[in-house]
């Protein structure tokens, strides 16, 4: 009996993963179609296509630019915490773990200082340029 509880856990153990998977790409994927059925629906009721057109920009997803120094600094602090935890505990292995995580947390500090993402950032960047 105890063998089969062993096999019951492994099993469930590697099949977790895919079966949330699954799970998140289905309630995504339904989301997405009654989002585009309610859009057929409102779009029946419009008369001019400039409110459909309006109705369609509004409704499109904006993806905003990755903000690298806010990433950065919260992946710094959790390879610190990392380190600290190797450091008080007796998994020596968790030091080396978080100076790793947060040597690439502070890459992604510089990163946000090197590329700046926002249109005032850009524009501030290149009058610095032009001054010199």
């Amino acid at each position: 009996m105890t063998e089969l509880f062993g096999l019951g856990i492994g099993f469930t153990a590697i099949m977790v993963t895919p079966l949330m998977l699954l799970v998140i790409f289905y309630f995504e994927n339904k989301a997405k179609k009654e989002k585009y059925a309610a859009m057929i629906e409102i779009s029946k009721n419009m008369q001019s296509p400039a409110e459909i057109r309006e109705l369609l920009d509004n409704l499109e997803e904006k993806k905003a630019p990755i903000d690298y120094r806010r990433s950065g600094v919260m992946i710094l602090f959790v390879g610190l915490g990392l380190f600290l935890f190797g450091s008080f505990s007796t998994i020596g292995i968790l030091k080396g773990v978080g100076l790793l995580v947060a040597a690439i947390g502070v890459g992604s500090v510089i990163a946000g200082y090197l590329y700046p993402n926002e249109s005032a950032e850009i524009t501030k960047a290149v009058e610095k340029f032009e001054e010199r």
